[in-house]
């Protein structure tokens, strides 16, 4: 019995979390580590590593790698305040599938691509799309409410 009152728990609004059900909260504070501990570990490493000059469009995009994933760090312990860089994550995956993936896909030039192995990474976004409190979002972030 303990189990189910722990499952009703987690999908049943908190007053904790704003009325957003704590399930919710909880897998985008993983995804928000995830980000974290490998993105931002690979952006750094990148950004503190590099020898020689830089292509400059390659700099910008290590540069606000690094700075996106690290403060996704703070979305761990404040993760509906952090959602704005959720959502910039949720925009830029989105963008690549559709203006990259999706048309070399469609030509049938995918498969062998360098764009290929992103892929599947860039379609994980799926999961923290479907956990996002969008009506909160929604009232929070685009009507300024509290």
């Amino acid at each position: 019995m303990k189990v189910l009152d722990f499952i009703k728990s987690l999908i049943k609004p908190s007053d904790k979390y704003h009325g957003i059900w704590p399930i919710q909260v909880y897998v985008l504070k993983l995804f928000f580590l995830l980000m974290f501990v490998f993105a931002a570990k690979d952006a750094w490493t990148e950004l503190l590593t590099h020898r020689g000059e830089w292509h400059p469009e390659i700099a910008i995009a290590w540069c606000a790698l690094a700075a996106y994933t690290t403060l996704s760090g703070l979305g761990v312990f404040h993760t509906l305040k952090m959602l704005p860089i959720m959502l910039f994550m949720f925009f830029y995956k989105g963008l690549w599938l559709f203006f990259v993936a999706y048309p070399l896909w469609k030509n049938g030039k995918l498969a062998g691509s360098e764009a290929e192995g992103w892929v599947p990474i860039f379609l994980l976004i799926v999961i923290p799309i479907m956990f996002t409190p969008w009506k909160y979002v929604f009232k929070t972030y685009v009507l300024g409410r509290k």
